[in-house]
This record gives C-alpha cells, structure tokens and sequence, in this order.
C-alpha cells in the first residue's frame, strides 16, 4: 500500500510508515503546499496511494462526488505526532489494508474507527 501524507500531518510520517513496510511519501514532496484539496485528491487517484489526512475535508469531498477513490485515512485525534498517534494507526491499517487498496475511507477516533467503502453513498 502506498500512503499519501497530507500537509496536515508532519513529513516524519513517512519515515514512521516505511518503517512499518508502507511505501510513503509527503505532499510536500510533489505538490504545492497552497494546493487546494482537490488537487491533493487528484495526484493519489491517479498514481494509486491513499492519503493519510488530519483533514475532514478530504472525507466530505468523496461523500459529495461519490467517488470511487482514492482512500483516505483521516486520523481524529488531538495528537497528530506520530508517538501518539501510530501506536493506534498501525494495526488498524494492517486491519483494513486490503479494503484501503479497493477504494475506502477509515476514520481513526480515539478509541475505534469506522470503516466506509467508496463510493459513499446515503445510506
């Protein structure tokens, strides 16, 4: 799985997520970081990673367009920082990977997350 870390989260990420055996990359890395979210959108679609977000907007953006990707894993914790905050996210993405490669959004609380796979719909 190829992880897409958002201007939200700081570039460490990517060394924590290699780590664990992601492939990583930060959007700074290959975007502008003024670019607006759809744009952010566009370059995972395209090149298969999924973003990895403390960004509601990025959830609300595959709800309206029902879109079939890219996925999005959106961390909803105070703490972003890595120290914090990977000790929850690995096993969850371990968890939901294969549903993450089809087309998904995981939204990471304290203490659970939701699954919802693309394209979102109503119900």
């Amino acid at each position: 799985m190829k992880l897409l870390v958002d201007m939200s989260l700081s570039p460490t990420w990517c060394d924590v997520l290699k780590s664990e055996g992601w492939n990583s990359l930060h959007w700074i890395d290959v975007g502008s970081s003024s670019a607006p979210d759809r744009e952010i959108m566009e370059f995972p679609r395209i090149e298969g990673y999924v973003v990895f977000t403390h960004d509601l907007d990025f959830g609300s953006m595959l709800a309206a367009t029902q879109a079939k990707g890219p996925s999005v894993v959106q961390v909803r914790t105070q703490d972003v920082r890595p120290a914090s905050t990977a000790p929850i996210l690995m096993p969850v993405l371990r968890q939901h990977e294969a549903e993450l490669e089809r087309g998904a959004l995981l939204i990471i609380d304290p203490g659970r997350c939701r699954l919802r796979l693309l394209p979102l719909t109503g119900s």
